[in-house]
């Protein structure tokens, strides 16, 4: 009898788990069913659709997200102005592109926990080794009209600022030697590097953490954003990301789009979130120094 109790026991185990695997996939609701909404870009390194998936790091991502919650992917692509307001108009249901947390987003939005970590640096050509603010003291720099940092950049002593409307336009600058440097969008700047080694120009992460230019030397994460409105669409994103932190598998992901480098995967400044929209305890995930 005991043993045919046993068997009783592991076959109704075996049932209930088969019963509720399927209801727990169905606890993720989303603007339509069956399907996963992504508002992006386009911009490479992070985000791109090709042959039915999503591709660029932020979008690979996703992509596991999307086939470990059993839904299909819809891309919305769009330009930047509008993801955010596509977001808290609930028009898609998460927005994705190399978007860097801030407090005040994370008022009017759910941020992800981070994919990873960025550093503002030094595009150079590879003669040189800069990766401090002094080291741009007296050059031409290069930069993107409308970053958040220029205010910053112009307070460095004799420092010429260029500005461009696109990263291309200040990268063929820095090659033909008009400017002596380029302070762009770091993921952006690596991934152009390594599909193109003929330039011989390199990205060095700033070594400074100057509390004086937090925007060029602080700590930053790239997130994705979801509704408020969705906290178990946002409770898996992060139990998807969680599992991709722990294995170091985002180092992987990395690699395929230039991403080397610890500064992505290790975080080292402060932690803006702990407290603001994480419990005062919160620790950044990290994947180790790589060998």
């Amino acid at each position: 009898m005991l043993n045919g109790r046993i068997r009783i026991a592991a076959l109704l185990a075996t049932l209930l788990a088969a019963i509720a695997a399927p209801a727990l996939a169905q606890t993720v609701e989303t603007i339509d069913k069956g399907a996963l909404t992504i508002a992006f870009t386009g911009d490479m390194p992070g985000t791109g659709y090709q042959d039915g998936k999503m591709v660029g790091y932020d979008g690979e991502i996703l992509q596991r997200i999307s086939d470990a919650a059993k839904l299909k992917v819809k891309p919305a692509l769009m330009e930047w102005s509008g993801t955010i307001a596509s977001v808290q108009a609930r028009r898609v249901d998460v927005m994705a592109g190399t978007m860097g947390w801030t407090e005040q987003r994370s008022k009017i939005m759910t941020l992800s926990d981070p994919i990873h970590y960025f550093k503002n640096g030094i595009t150079q050509t590879e003669k040189n080794n800069w990766s401090k603010l002094k080291d741009l003291e007296g050059k031409k720099v290069g930069t993107i009209t409308g970053f958040s940092f220029i205010p910053e950049l112009r307070k460095i002593s004799g420092l010429t600022l260029a500005l461009y409307d696109t990263s291309d336009a200040a990268v063929r600058d820095l090659l033909a030697g008009r400017i002596d440097a380029v302070i762009g969008d770091p993921p952006v700047m690596q991934y152009a590097i390594s599909r193109n080694p003929q330039w011989h120009i390199k990205f060095n992460a700033f070594t400074d953490q100057s509390p004086d230019f937090p925007l060029l030397t602080g700590l930053g994460q790239v997130v994705f954003g979801l509704s408020k409105d969705n906290p178990e669409l946002v409770k898996a994103v992060n139990a998807e990301i969680a599992k991709l932190w722990q294995s170091c598998e985002l180092r992987n992901i990395g690699k395929t789009y230039g991403l080397v480098q610890d500064v992505w995967f290790v975080p080292v400044g402060q932690n803006l979130r702990a407290g603001v929209d994480r419990p005062a305890d919160w620790k950044l995930p990290s994947c180790k120094p790589s060998a």
